[in-house]
């Protein structure tokens, strides 16, 4: 080094410790670097580099065969998101009940069979059991509103029931809504039903969600009506 500043011409002796000295000084900024990550880098980011740094250790010191990865479980997660959403949304509350010539426990039976919905329901195109699931059920509702064709599918669980009392529900995907039949006994032969039904005003009917809530009253009355004279038929 001292012969470049004089001026003089370097020695083969000086040349090679000065590529030496270049050398090392390159590896050592190369290995401060690594041992010193940037402060903006966040704790996450650094325990995955770590993670990473010592999982390749590893797998070059043993010769085993690299564990398969897991699936993550976000079952539990999704359902509180899900019940989180639906207390933000805007609900509309239906009630509506009717005496039905039939005692309570074969009103019960005869509203228990899903696959008989579209009988007295009409705006249900299609009920699907899911299977393997017996406590699902995939949905598909079809009605005119307001000189609008609504189509809308959703599936729902079937909440523990109260025999000859009481079925209720909740879907768990596409159109959100729940509910419950109960089912009171009036006499021996007569008993009282009544529907509760909440649901969310979908999106594409937002304009018009003030008359949402008469229209489906109108809708699932109708529907109890025809429950009523399909049982006196059966």
């Amino acid at each position: 080094m001292s012969s470049i500043a004089s001026g003089t011409v370097p020695t083969t002796k000086s040349v090679a410790c000065f590529r030496k000295s270049a050398s090392s000084s390159s590896l050592l900024h190369r290995s401060s670097s690594s041992r010193f990550m940037p402060t903006s880098l966040s704790p996450i980011y650094a325990k995955l580099i770590n993670s990473n740094n010592s999982s390749s250790v590893s797998s070059s010191s043993s010769s085993s065969p690299p564990e398969p990865l897991r699936p993550v479980m976000r079952s539990r997660e999704a359902d509180r998101l899900e019940e989180e959403r639906l207390r933000q949304v805007h609900w509309q509350d239906v009630a509506v009940k009717m005496v039905v010539d039939a005692p309570a426990s074969v009103a019960y039976k005869l509203y228990a069979d899903r696959d008989l919905f579209p009988k007295w329901m009409p705006f249900l195109s299609s009920v699907e059991a899911v299977e393997g699931s017996p406590d699902l059920s995939r949905y598909l509702v079809k009605f005119n509103s307001f000189g609008q064709n609504v189509e809308y599918h959703f599936l729902a669980k079937n909440l523990q029931p109260i025999p000859d009392r009481k079925l209720h529900w909740r879907s768990i995907e596409g159109f959100a809504n729940r509910g419950s039949v109960r089912f009171f006994p009036r006499g021996p032969s007569l008993c009282l039903v009544e529907i509760n039904f909440s649901f969310e005003v979908p999106h594409a009917l937002a304009p018009v969600a003030f008359l949402m809530k008469p229209f489906m009253e109108k809708l699932i009355r109708g529907g109890l009506e025809r429950f009523a004279a399909f049982v006196k038929t059966s």
